[in-house]
């Protein structure tokens, strides 16, 4: 008889034990994370409003996807990337800083400085790492480093890149992303820009003496009326089953080529923006802020579909700010107002970025975030979401993990200064574009232009428009903010341009104050 009763007891107790294991697992199965990431959208591209009000741009773009984003966690109003392309991805993949890895300009020829660059009328620039991410110490003119994805595919994520690549130059390792820890590569390569976003002109192939700008590996959809966006988002779909299948967490970093040129429509969503009578090139430029944002509700929804968004991290963030020196309709220099300026400059119109973050039961539902970030902060925020540890790196490591913003939307990450460096010509010229190094620490910002050693001061909270040059009248906060850059660019060994006139290199920035 006891023993009659003591097989249910057992019976339960050992089911007790088994739902507790599994309850254990569950609790400590690693987060999928996926990173969307945005080409050239700036900080207005969006109906999300990164500012204090709603302005004219919000109320243009359509984006109700980004809005489901910003529901479920915390917005960013102060994130940071760098004016230009590669520079920011390269920041992404390493941690470094952009004046610590050297990768400070846009890359895509091997061995050799940009054209205009060359051709800068009064300064001759430095040797940068026009070769982009190094994966080995000896290879010429990279930054050496263990990228982000090497070291999730270790820890036994299943890592995915999906559109552009822009890692390295052509024919260099870190062009190809599967040489980087990537175990899919969809459609990424050397170049930043594709050709073409339309199915039925081929992606860009097939056009002679455009060989480069070719969008590969997505023959299938040759010849379709299919908008390079979309396709992505399909091969997106497909792509993640097999990790899906397996039960095996993966990092999908979904890297849009738009809204970067070629500025082209969508004929899905073009025709409302035509009937309002937008300029062509605006008409355009909104309907591929359109696709963009249906690119990530495909995402948000294939996660709800396999009942995966409890356990899934979802960041989004933009490479650079918003073009607005050329190709855009209207006048140059004002499409991401109240920010002035746009890419290539640094002012904040080039360098502040639209910046989403989402991890279920941590982030307050609807939170904003004030604290400045910059994009080398992702790469020790994303290694601690996976719980991988970063002890031992070839890279020095500048970015700061954001994950306890993430936690509670409250909380401030240690007070910190970031930096930019850009001792290189970008090509088109307006406010703020050319060669500079700058600093952001609390509400102060300071930039120093190199080709006339000029120093611009603002207060950035009462000033976000870049209006007001305190440098004279402050006399102090320049001093102090000009010997921190200077700190810092020594520290890292920064490279620095010098005067074609007289070989000599530009002084640091204190140097000019003294």
């Amino acid at each position: 008889m006891n023993r009659m009763r003591q097989i249910p007891t057992l019976f339960v107790l050992l089911s007790l034990f088994l739902i507790g294991c599994q309850l254990e697992k569950k609790q400590t199965s690693p987060p999928n994370i996926v990173l969307f990431f945005v080409d050239d959208m700036g900080w207005q591209d969006t109906s999300v409003p990164f500012w204090d009000q709603p302005t004219n741009f919000n109320k243009t773009y359509k984006t109700p996807n980004m809005e489901r984003l910003a529901k479920k966690g915390v917005k960013f109003t102060n994130a940071y990337a760098t004016p230009v392309c590669s520079p920011t991805r390269v920041s992404l993949m390493t941690g470094m800083n952009a004046a610590r890895h050297r990768v400070t300009n846009w890359t895509l020829q091997p061995d050799k400085l940009q054209p205009m660059e060359l051709n800068h009328p009064t300064l001759a620039f430095p040797d940068w790492n026009y070769n982009g991410i190094g994966l080995e110490a000896a290879t010429p003119n990279t930054a050496y480093a263990k990228p982000l994805p090497q070291l999730l595919s270790e820890k036994g994520y299943f890592t995915l890149l999906a559109g552009k690549a822009h890692f390295g130059a052509i024919d260099y390792p870190s062009s190809n992303p599967i040489n980087l820890g990537f175990q899919v590569n969809i459609a990424g390569h050397a170049a930043g820009a594709p050709e073409s976003y339309l199915g039925r002109e081929n992606f860009g192939n097939g056009k002679e003496g455009k060989e480069v700008w070719a969008v590969p590996g997505l023959e299938k959809y040759h010849g379709e009326d299919l908008f390079l966006t979309e396709v992505l988002s399909k091969e997106v779909r497909t792509a993640l089953d097999e990790p899906v299948a397996k039960k095996q967490p993966f990092f999908l970093y979904f890297a849009l080529y738009g809204i970067h040129t070629p500025l082209m429509a969508n004929d899905r969503y073009i025709k409302p923006y035509r009937v309002k009578g937008m300029e062509e090139p605006e008409a355009r430029y909104a309907s591929m802020i359109e696709s963009m944002d249906t690119a990530l509700g495909e995402v948000l929804d294939y996660l709800k579909e396999n009942q995966l968004e409890d356990n899934t991290i979802i960041l989004f963030m933009s490479d650079n700010g918003g073009l607005s020196a050329v190709a855009r309709g209207g006048e140059k220099h004002t499409h991401n107002l109240p920010l002035k300026s746009g890419k290539g400059s640094i002012y904040e119109g080039g360098i502040r970025v639209p910046m989403l973050a989402y991890w279920p039961g941590k982030t307050a539902p609807a939170s904003e975030n004030s604290t400045p970030l910059i994009i080398e902060d992702f790469f020790p925020s994303i290694l601690e979401m996976a719980d991988v540890d970063s002890a031992e790196l070839p890279q020095t490591l500048d970015g700061m993990s954001f994950v306890s913003l993430l936690e509670d939307h409250n909380n401030k990450v240690e007070e910190r200064p970031l930096y930019w460096h850009y001792p290189n010509a970008w090509g088109p010229s307006g406010p703020g574009i050319g060669s500079y190094s700058a600093v952001r620490e609390g509400p102060w910002k300071l930039i120093y232009f190199h080709e006339d050693q000029r120093l611009e001061l603002y207060h950035l909270p009462s000033d976000i428009r870049e209006e007001n040059n305190l440098a004279k009248e402050n006399r102090e906060q320049t001093f102090k903010l000009a010997q921190t850059l200077t700190e810092h660019l020594i520290k890292v060994d920064a490279q620095m341009p010098k005067f074609k006139a007289t070989g000599e290199q530009v002084p640091w920035p204190v140097a000019v104050l003294q």
